[in-house]
């Protein structure tokens, strides 16, 4: 990957509905390199996916939860159980299993705190849990899909 190829994926991530076209000018190439370098891109896997980003409180969805998990048991199982109940739960936009004394932390985006209590009842309900703790975030300071490009 060369500095036009960071140069495209910088700009695909400001808005992967750039034309071609915009995307050649910009990185000082014509149109049919420029679209052969995103078609490698995308065939190589460094562009996963194009997406539309939503605005979550023009969808009424205007409380962002994080969600701290300890797990009451550490087999496969359970950890088959939970995940899958998780992944299924459409509040939930991210889902990590962390280091330390957090075992798992959740992103939720819900309507009121009486929706994310809704939620807290079934989640509590998917698998066993030894602790859940949460914290809803009162400023979004920096809130970006885009990736640093290494150079």
């Amino acid at each position: 990957m060369d500095h036009i190829d960071r140069k495209i994926l910088s700009l695909l991530q400001g808005d992967a509905g750039l034309p071609v076209q915009e995307i050649a000018d910009q990185v000082n190439l014509s149109a049919t390199p420029t679209a052969r370098r995103i078609r490698q891109l995308r065939d190589s896997g460094v562009i996963r996916q194009e997406v539309a980003l939503l605005d979550p409180e023009k969808l009424g969805l205007g409380v962002t939860m994080f969600v701290f998990l300890q797990a009451s048991e550490h087999d496969d199982r359970w950890l088959k159980t939970f995940s899958e109940g998780v992944a299924r739960m459409p509040e939930v936009v991210e889902f990590y299993r962390m280091s330390g004394d957090v075992d798992y932390l959740l992103k939720v985006l819900v309507s009121s705190l009486q929706d994310y209590n809704d939620f807290y009842e079934r989640l509590i309900r998917v698998a066993p849990l030894k602790d859940v703790s949460s914290s809803f975030a009162m400023e979004k300071i920096k809130n970006t899909t885009e990736l640093p490009i290494p150079a």
